[in-house]
Parts: structure tokens; C-alpha cells; sequence
């Protein structure tokens, strides 16, 4: 496959955004003149096109700088599937640096929202091509949405001087009709292949593209089922009805084109030495005997054992031999090779980025059989077995192996860590006797199965509370004791600076302060 990066970059400037205002200074009258490009291309034909959904398909999952702030140090620390060990990056103890909170914000208004923007201007909402950008637009706001609260939405694009924030039940409202009516058209479309080679995921497979979309529309019914249970049964029904993604060839990845520069972000930053394992990852795969472990980690470097460190730890604590980078997991050989002597890596190895596994479609279905709404006879425990095995069969685990894991009696351990932290729960893997050790199963395998997708894994702790992690050592988050745990992240400084009153509008659909400890609207925990 072929993406010239040059023509992405020259078509990025079409219909260049103003949909964060913040993205723009010193507003003048002249803005429009100011903010078009003497160079950019102007007029597209279709055989343009296929180049703005695969630009906006690469955005909206970072480029490798961007994974850094962007999602490795808030998301996946705060979901717990590493841990820092750099002593000056204060994240992990819930300090929300007001650069790094931009990391996520910015790919998706100044790359993903101008591309399917013009798709949506350039395509008929009849076609195969409408229906992909609207999807992608689903899945690329959701993220946002579910890091900040409320944002800019429906005048995302729209240049103008201040652009609104919008309220996330409006938001989400619209993620359900855009999905609904994107599956509706793509049912009577499955013969074609919109964008071809240039959709970086499914490669224009329509079939695929419907499993893909009805699984993101259960996904959010979940996500505000204690907020609007009513609503979420409705969308999760048709969502199931509609057909989830069934097996591992189902799986959605991204394929990065590393001979062009498009490295996978998470493969990048393992060399850098700045995470390891966290303890709670630690406690959980090595009670259940996971199987995956040697997949998800490797030995650590002197002990060649799998060792994980508390979140939260101070400069002083990261000094303890226990909590250096040698004597920790690294991230597995999928992504990096783990050589020791500080960097850890030789070279990047991943030519593949994880959107979504058909491994969680399996584990929203059996949470929805345990909320009683139709699964079309799937039973919460087949579901939650069906989930297991697709998971470890998509990582290369199959046969005796996965059986003797789903029946496996074993409760996490204690990590023998600095804090000498006890096991992070007791279940087990068998499926349990009562619908709250069910629960927390279910929400325990699916965030095993998530990785490393730590921004969904975030969304899913808040809304769930599961798996039960432990609290971080420290915290220098005056709003976030070391008792509690972040909700939110703050709305930017450059928002608040030149897009004031939006901003101080949308402080006011917040269930609280514009600071990490309030909730978002679908968080009722």
C-alpha cells in the first residue's frame, strides 16, 4: 500500500480548522484571508479522497510523539497497564501538565475533523465512502469526548472567532444516529470497497466495517447505561441484532507504513525508558498464570522474572533498586526488544496498531446479558468464555492451554513489591456464583483484553470501577488524594486563554469544577 505522506500533509490545509479556537491567536477581520493557504489544494476530485480518510485514520491514533503525551502518560498509567519510572514526569502522581493535556486534543481538530469534513462535504451520505468517515468520526470523538467532557462538536470545522462546547449526552445522541445510519447504508453497499487500500484498517471491507461500527455502538450503549439505561439498552439491542465482530479476523488494527515514517507510538516509547509494568498488572497476570504475560511483557532485564512497580511513586522510591527500569517488565517483543543498559531497545518491531479486538465485543455482550437485555441467547458466562478465548486465541494462544485457563481456580498475588502491596482482588477466572463476582469478572478480562488500548481501558475503569487498582503511592493533585482516582482531563490553557467564554460555558455543563476530579456525565460511580 501506498500513502504519500507529502499529499496528505498539502491536503490537511482543505478546509483547514477552526473548530478549537484555541488553534488560533490575535482574531482579526481579515481572519479568513490570514487562514487560507496560497498553497493548498482547493478542489479535490474522488481519486483524491481515499488520501483524507487514511490521513484521518492515522490521526485520530497518534503519530509516535503524539502516543507519549497524548495516551501513555495519563490513559494507560491511569488504567494501570504501566507504570512510570522516570522521576520527573509527575503524571502517574496526577499532576496534569498543561502542555501534555493538548496532545490528545490537537490530532483530531487540525488532522482527523478537516479531512472527514470534506469527505462528508465531497461524498454523497447515501455512499459506502459517507458511512466510513462517519464512523471514523464516531470513533475518533468518542475518545475525546470520554477524556475531557464536553467539546467543540457539531461547529467542529466551522471557522468562526469562539466555537461552542457541546454537551456529551448531545454528543453521544448523535454518536448513536451516526452509527445507525451508517450501518443502514453500508447493508445495502457490502459489494464494494470504499477508499480500497487506502482504509489502513479493513482495506475497504464493508462487512467488516458493519461488525466494526455495531460493536462501537455497543461499546457507548454501555458506557451510559447507568446514566440513561433506557437509551442504552435500545442501542446496544440494535447494536447486537445489527451483528458485532465474531471472530479474530474481525480484529481492527491499523497498519503502520514504517518505511514512510508511521512507526507504531507504543513500539517508539518503550525505548525511551520512561514506563514498566505496573504492579496491578503484575498482581493479575501472574496469580491466573496468564498465558499472555509473555506476550504483553517481558522479563525484566536482571531478574528475568515479570515484575511490576506501583503507580505513583516519588523520586526518592524510584530509586530503589525494586523500582528501576532493569529490574521491571518491559513491554513484550511484539513491540520492543528489551537489551538492558538503560534504553531497552534495539529496534521497533510493530507494523500494527490496535484499534479494537473481537475479544471485547464478546465482553460487552456478556455485560449485557447481565444487565438482562437481549444477546439473542448468549448467556453472560458463554459470552465471557467466548471473550477469554478470543483473546488469547488473537494473541496465538489456542487448545489446552486457553480450556485450563477458563476453568482455572487461581486469584492474583501479592506483587512483592517496595509497598509490599497485597493482591489486587481474589477472584478467579472460573466463572462465578454470583452476579457482583461476575461483574467484576467480566470487567477484569476485558480490561486484560484491552490491552494495550489504555484510553479505552480509562473509560471503561471510570465506568465500571473494575478491575479494582490500587491507589498510587503519591499524588501532588491537590483535587485527587491519593484515595481517589482522575475523572477527567482539564480543559486546555489555550481554550481557556482565546476561546474563553466557550470555555467558561462549558465549565457549566461539567457536574462539578474544570478540574481530573469530576466525573463526566456518564460516569456515576
Amino acid at each position: 500500500m501506498k500513502m504519500p505522506i507529502n499529499k496528505f500533509l498539502k491536503m490537511s490545509m482543505v478546509g483547514l480548522l477552526a473548530g478549537s479556537a484555541g488553534i488560533w491567536s490575535g482574531c482579526t477581520g481579515d481572519f479568513d484571508e490570514i487562514n487560507t493557504s496560497k498553497t493548498a489544494i482547493t478542489t479535490l476530485t474522488p481519486t483524491e479522497l481515499p488520501y483524507l480518510f487514511a490521513r484521518a485514520q492515522q490521526q485520530a491514533s497518534y503519530a509516535a510523539g503524539t502516543y507519549q503525551t497524548a495516551q501513555n502518560l495519563y490513559a494507560d498509567l491511569f488504567a494501570q497497564y504501566f507504570a512510570t519510572t522516570t522521576p520527573n514526569f509527575q503524571s502517574d502522581r496526577y499532576f496534569m501538565h498543561p502542555t501534555w493535556i493538548n496532545s490528545h486534543w490537537n490530532p483530531i481538530y487540525t488532522q482527523v475533523v478537516p479531512q472527514l469534513k470534506t469527505l462528508f462535504e465531497q461524498t454523497d451520505p447515501a455512499s459506502s465512502q459517507y458511512a466510513l468517515a462517519s464512523i471514523w468520526w464516531v470513533f475518533a470523538f468518542h475518545r475525546l469526548t470520554d477524556y475531557y467532557g464536553p467539546v467543540p462538536y457539531f461547529d467542529a470545522g466551522v471557522p468562526a472567532n469562539s466555537v461552542k462546547y457541546d454537551p456529551q449526552d448531545k454528543i453521544y445522541d448523535d454518536f448513536f444516529k451516526r452509527l445507525a445510519a451508517a450501518t443502514e447504508v453500508l447493508k445495502g453497499k457490502t459489494a464494494e470497497k470504499p477508499y480500497g487500500s487506502y482504509d489502513i484498517i479493513y482495506a475497504g471491507d464493508v462487512n467488516r466495517w458493519i461488525k466494526f461500527a455495531n460493536t462501537l455502538r455497543l461499546r457507548l450503549a454501555l458506557r451510559i447505561s447507568k446514566v440513561d439505561p433506557a437509551r442504552a439498552k435500545t442501542e446496544a439491542e440494535a447494536a447486537i441484532a445489527g451483528g458485532l465482530l465474531t471472530a479474530n479476523t474481525d480484529n481492527a488494527y491499523m497498519v503502520k507504513n514504517l518505511a514512510g515514517g508511521d512507526n507504531n507510538g507504543l513500539a517508539t516509547i518503550s525505548g525511551w525508558g520512561e514506563f514498566r509494568m505496573s504492579a496491578a498488572m503484575e498482581s493479575v497476570l501472574k496469580g491466573f498464570e496468564d498465558p499472555r504475560i509473555g506476550i504483553y511483557f517481558q522479563p525484566a532485564f536482571n531478574t528475568k522474572t515479570y515484575e511490576g512497580l506501583r503507580n505513583g511513586l516519588g523520586p526518592t522510591e524510584l530509586t530503589d533498586p525494586l523500582n528501576t527500569n532493569d529490574n521491571n517488565s518491559n513491554i513484550g517483543t511484539l513491540w520492543i526488544r528489551n537489551t538492558g543498559a538503560g534504553s531497552a531497545w534495539d529496534r521497533q518491531l510493530a507494523v500494527r496498531q490496535d484499534i479494537m479486538h473481537t475479544a471485547e465485543a464478546y465482553f460487552l455482550l456478556a455485560e449485557a446479558a447481565l444487565n438482562g437485555w437481549n444477546t439473542g441467547g448468549v448467556t453472560a458466562q458463554q459470552a465471557y468464555e467466548n471473550g477469554i478465548r478470543a483473546s488469547m486465541e488473537g494473541w496465538g494462544i489456542t487448545g489446552a492451554t486457553v480450556d485450563a485457563y477458563i476453568a482455572s481456580t487461581k486469584t492474583p498475588v501479592a506483587p512483592q513489591d517496595q509497598q509490599k502491596s497485597p493482591a489486587l482482588t481474589n477472584i478467579t477466572v472460573k466463572w462465578g456464583a454470583t452476579e457482583a463476582v461476575q461483574r467484576e469478572q467480566v470487567g477484569t478480562q476485558k480490561w486484560l483484553a484491552l490491552y494495550p488500548d489504555g484510553i479505552e481501558a480509562w473509560a471503561e475503569v471510570r465506568r465500571s470501577r473494575y478491575p479494582k487498582l490500587y491507589p498510587v503511592v503519591n499524588s501532588v493533585n491537590a483535587d485527587l488524594p491519593t484515595t481517589k482516582s482522575p475523572r477527567r482531563i482539564p480543559f486546555l490553557l489555550l481554550e481557556q486563554q482565546s476561546n474563553t467564554e466557550a470555555v467558561k460555558a462549558a465549565v457549566s455543563l461539567l457536574n462539578g469544577p474544570d478540574n481530573a476530579a469530576t466525573p463526566l456525565w456518564w460516569d456515576k460511580n
